[in-house]
């Protein structure tokens, strides 16, 4: 049984373990010099605005396919996941249902169970080191231009390391949605018993499970650190005139580097959100003048945020969940099939 489902596997295995040898063979060439690059820039012991110079310099000296290989590797792992769903997920069991093989299987010496245990676990497997070793070896050579990416510019962050887009691409995350990704194809297929149909339904939720988990879920995992900061008034975005009553908008910032800001209020000085009436210097729509003049009412910034220190909090967290939930959908495959099927 274990040789006939690695004999069904064998295109799907040679192809990843290829394309995996050879982005291994581009990383080993490149990220060495862009690690020079880092250390000799001096980013690593830098504090504060002194960052930003260096930061630039140290952009500037990386070559052009550096940039092109860290873009590309971003969206290759938020594809992996979901090609091991669609492509060896999705066709695991619709194929034996659409070729009318899956009784001729059950009928031989080796039982129902074991030949769902062995195609599942082979080939989840699969799946799991195929996204760990991926991620594994672009979490390695992107490092230097992450450190970057969160030095502070100016009024934000470009990327956080705990934001939607660094995350899901960076340390043992892409193992939890791998598994989960797989065991949701392979569930989509035992329902639907159509590997296209399979394909687009493990497509599509995984999709938007993805998109929904980053914006509503993610943030909720570990309660938020709250803390109260002088406004500073540079990062003033709006000032919102209704009915002659103004309110201010900001962009929340933290003293932490690479700290996941989720809200941010101005309150005033008794902790309320600001609201005063309109100043003759905001009521001329001169912006500069409005924003200097508030500096009398001693404006506050009530922050929500996530420090960057928890990020191996989250990512055990979220891969301990995507990978129960994709035992629980494994341990739903072999129920309904082996009581349903036949």
């Amino acid at each position: 049984m274990t040789w006939l489902t690695l004999r069904q596997f064998r295109a799907q295995a040679i192809a990843a373990a290829a394309a995996l040898a050879v982005l291994a063979i581009l990383l080993a060439i490149t990220g060495p010099h862009m690690a020079h690059l880092y250390d000799s820039s001096g980013i690593a012991t830098c504090t504060g605005l002194s960052c930003g110079p260096l930061t630039n310099t140290f952009g500037n000296k990386l070559p052009w396919f550096d940039t092109v290989i860290y873009l590309l590797g971003l969206g290759i792992m938020f594809l992996v996941p979901a090609i091991v769903g669609v492509f060896w997920g999705a066709p695991l069991i619709t194929r034996e249902i659409e070729a009318r093989t899956l009784l001729l299987s059950w009928n031989q010496s080796v039982t129902k169970t074991r030949w769902l245990a062995v195609k599942l676990g082979l080939v989840g497997l699969a799946s799991v080191a195929t996204a760990g070793l991926l991620s594994l070896m672009l979490t390695w050579w992107s490092s230097p231009m992450d450190s970057t990416l969160e030095i502070p510019y100016g009024r934000r962050l470009l990327l956080e390391r705990l934001g939607p887009v660094l995350f899901a691409t960076r340390g043992v995350a892409p193992l939890g949605y791998a598994a989960f990704a797989f065991a949701l194809g392979v569930t989509a297929g035992m329902l639907t018993r159509r590997t296209v149909s399979a394909m687009a339904v493990t497509l599509g939720v995984f999709a938007a499970l993805q998109f929904a988990w980053a914006e509503w879920i993610r943030a909720h995992l570990v309660p938020a650190v709250h803390t109260i900061v002088p406004l500073n008034l540079a990062n003033i975005t709006r000032i919102p005139v209704r009915n002659g009553v103004m309110t201010v908008q900001a962009v929340p910032t933290v003293s932490q580097q690479g700290a996941w800001v989720l809200s941010g209020q101005v309150i005033d000085a008794t902790g309320h959100p600001f609201q005063a009436t309109v100043t003759p210097s905001c009521a001329t729509g001169y912006f500069p003048a409005c924003q200097a003049s508030l500096s009398r009412y001693h404006l506050r910034d009530l922050i929500s945020y996530e420090p960057a220190s928890r990020f191996w909090t989250f990512q055990w967290a979220e891969t301990g969940i995507f990978l129960a939930v994709a035992l629980a959908l494994a341990g739903t495959c072999i129920w309904w099939l082996i009581r349903r099927v036949g």
